[in-house]
């Protein structure tokens, strides 16, 4: 936690994530599009409150909430509140700026983790001949075995990544769980979406994904404050754990089905609008090109998209069968 947050640490020093490695968000303004898309939705099942919510959680230097509201038009312009979340600065105005959830005044509308569970400080446990232990790394990236993991962390590895051969690894999702269930906590009525890189049961890497990036480049992962820190999400996981808190209706799918459900589309322009309008012809693959990216199950469009819904029904269409939905069972009667 330290190397990235604490004192000089890789964030708390002011680093732009953009200039490190590239995510949706910088990627193409279509994906900014796909929220606004989502966000709209969101508002009519609310009954379109006045001021409507729309959260950034890891929201960087404010990219994404500023694009959504240049892209809204009036009058929901008008009753939007935004609000990042983030320990480095934000250069947006009008944007109310927290370091932690934990200070997020109640939301009613939409909020958005984009990349930021990844970078949520986690244990990693290696199997050995004498049972797990607890990865300890030293800011020179010199490993050692320590203590097994005990309480808490022995109990999520046990129901989620289980080890079973020595030198396979886990990295131990409880801190995602808790703090993806913190922030639902703050949304009184509406939608929260969680994108990252992600792994289920069954789908387990087995010897884990942590890694460096600085600079766009993929490094050791060094914990000296050099760079960013990341491992993927067990989502299967943090889905429950929402699900356990106040989530009442769960979606989880890709980015590729998420983006296209909300209007991304990859399709070219007719190459007959290359000779009555070359200018859109452009413009049409431009456009193309940036959802191709978008939607890549080899890239961009294998993010996960875990989708919760507060006391309200989740605003996609049930038409594609990829995605797995999970609603909590109604109370029964009294």
């Amino acid at each position: 936690m330290a190397a990235l947050y604490g004192p000089g640490g890789f964030y708390a020093r002011g680093e732009a994530p953009a200039a490190h490695f590239r995510t949706s968000v910088h990627a193409s303004l279509l994906f900014a599009g796909a929220v606004l898309q989502l966000l709209h939705r969101v508002d009519r099942a609310l009954g379109r409150p006045d001021p409507l919510d729309l959260v950034d959680v890891g929201a960087g230097r404010g990219e994404l909430l500023a694009a959504v509201r240049a892209a809204a038009g009036r009058p929901l312009r008008d009753r939007l509140r935004l609000t990042a979340v983030e320990v480095g600065p934000v250069e947006q105005a009008g944007v109310l700026v927290v370091r932690d959830v934990a200070e997020l005044p109640a939301v009613t509308g939409l909020l958005v983790a984009n990349e930021w569970l990844d970078d949520v400080p986690l244990e990693v446990v290696e199997q050995t001949a004498d049972g797990p232990r607890v990865v300890l790394v030293a800011p020179t990236g010199a490993e050692s075995m320590g203590d097994p993991p005990a309480g808490a962390d022995a109990a999520w590895l046990a129901r989620w990544w289980p080890l079973t051969e020595p030198g396979q690894r886990a990295e131990v999702g409880r801190s995602r769980d808790e703090a993806w269930a913190a922030a639902l906590g703050r949304l009184d009525r509406g939608v929260a979406v969680a994108v990252d890189y992600g792994h289920e049961a069954g789908r387990r890497p087995p010897y884990g994904t942590l890694t460096g990036y600085r600079g766009g480049v993929q490094v050791q992962p060094v914990p000296d404050g050099s760079c960013d820190l990341t491992a993927h999400v067990a989502l299967d996981s943090v889905a429950a754990a929402g699900m356990a808190a106040v989530a009442t209706e769960t979606r989880l799918d890709d980015q590729r089905a998420a983006l296209q459900a909300l209007g991304v589309d990859g399709r070219l322009p007719p190459h007959a609008l290359a000779g009555s309008d070359p200018a859109a012809y452009l413009a049409g693959l431009q456009r193309a090109g940036e959802a191709a990216e978008l939607l890549d199950r080899d890239g961009l469009g294998a993010f996960g998209w875990l989708v919760q819904g507060v006391g309200v029904p989740l605003p996609f269409p049930p038409v594609n069968t990829r995605a797995r939905v999970r609603r909590k069972p109604a109370p029964p009667p009294t």
